[in-house]
């Protein structure tokens, strides 16, 4: 817990949220956090304060969390975004790329925060069977385990859920950036053969490259009924790539497992909490992302710059009380449209990455104290 007392009673609020059994959706609960939390960001945050004096959105201006100001994820390549001194930082996750390649840094002073907040989301969304505190499932994750990669958020995510939810057999099946596929289908093989339901967890990539091995050894695998599948995307860089139809066409053929269990997860280095597609936690119903009650998301009109219409494309901002160390309202240059009580993912805005770096250059440094 921080040492600043602000801080610690705005951490304390919003833990004591990510920790009730219940999931409660208060408008009223988030913006009084969300306002409190800008409140304390603004002033310890000198970057972001000049960010938000810039467009003219003070902690005096501002009385609705809809319009905090929000920072594109691009700057998180340019500046250190945190609301904390730089001597109590443990731990930085840090977004994809090459060895030479800029990468976004998320500067945290703790991780408590953030394993609270992905625990229950993990659960409600990927093992809603999952309701007693003891209750776990055999999970495979095709990706680095946290040791190998410690900066991949999704990495330690991965580790948390499976220290906390997997069974003793769970356990990743990358080493040294190779994906071990004959033991990951041995372990598939035997879930088939004994009907346990097994959970498998990775990359897009990760999975295209099961698929295109299972094919050219003419592997199929039945996994049980009750066995699921969730991807995070991750084609940014390779060479090869699939539609998500494809993909989970492929995935139905190979693994027999039916795209209604298989999940997107919608997530980024730079946030605190992720989204997921509906399908396990609400089945029947039209496939959507949802988050946990700490979160919104919200789609911005480029050209207006206000929240777009129900079913209109636009940029998707998230504002994430799970983020108290950095900012909470992140521009991330996807496309998206809301969709009932949810959002729709479209695909990379494009040109947001260098407009992301841009702005943050143009408006987070503080060009007059140099």
């Amino acid at each position: 817990m921080s040492a600043d007392p602000t801080r610690a009673e705005v951490d304390s609020r919003v833990l004591a949220w990510m920790r009730e059994s219940n999931w409660d959706y208060s408008e009223d609960r988030f913006e009084e956090l969300a306002l409190d939390l800008f409140a304390f960001q603004f002033e310890h945050c000198a970057v972001f304060r000049r960010f938000c004096e810039g467009r003219g959105q003070t902690p005096k201006t501002v009385d609705t969390w809809r319009c905090i100001p929000a920072v594109p994820t691009g700057a998180f390549k340019e500046v250190a975004l945190r609301s904390f001194p730089d001597n109590n930082t443990i731990h930085c996750f840090r977004t994809s790329g090459t060895s030479t390649a800029v990468r976004g840094t998320l500067h945290l002073d703790t991780l408590e925060l953030y394993e609270a907040s992905l625990l229950p989301t993990f659960r409600r969304f990927m093992f809603p069977e999952l309701i007693l505190p003891g209750d776990r499932t055999s999970i495979r994750v095709l990706a680095p385990s946290p040791k190998e990669q410690p900066d991949s958020s999704l990495s330690h995510m991965f580790g948390v859920a499976l220290d906390e939810l997997g069974t003793p057999g769970s356990g990743f099946d990358v080493d040294n950036g190779d994906l071990d596929v004959d033991h990951l289908l041995t372990l598939l093989v035997e879930s088939a053969a004994s009907e346990a339901p097994i959970a498998l967890c990775g990359t897009a990539f990760a999975f295209v490259h099961l698929i295109e091995h299972m094919t050219r050894h003419g592997v199929l695998i039945g996994l049980p009924p009750a066995s699921r599948v969730m991807e995070t995307g991750g084609f940014k860089g390779r060479s090869r790539e699939m539609s998500r139809i494809d993909l989970y066409s492929e995935l139905k053929r190979v693994l027999g497992v039916p795209a209604e269990r298989i999940v997107n997860q919608y997530g980024m280095t730079e946030l605190g909490s992720q989204f997921y597609d509906s399908v396990l936690c609400v089945p029947g119903e039209p496939r959507r992302k949802l988050g946990p009650p700490w979160s919104r998301v919200v789609i911005i009109d480029p050209e207006t710059g206000h929240e777009a219409a129900t079913g209109r494309v636009g940029t998707i901002v998230v504002i994430d009380l799970a983020n108290t160390g950095s900012v909470l309202a992140l521009q991330t240059g996807d496309l998206g449209r809301a969709v009932i009580d949810g959002f729709e993912v479209i695909g990379r805005e494009e040109g947001a990455e260098a407009r992301g770096c841009s702005i943050a250059a143009d408006e987070l440094f503080d060009h007059s104290s140099s």
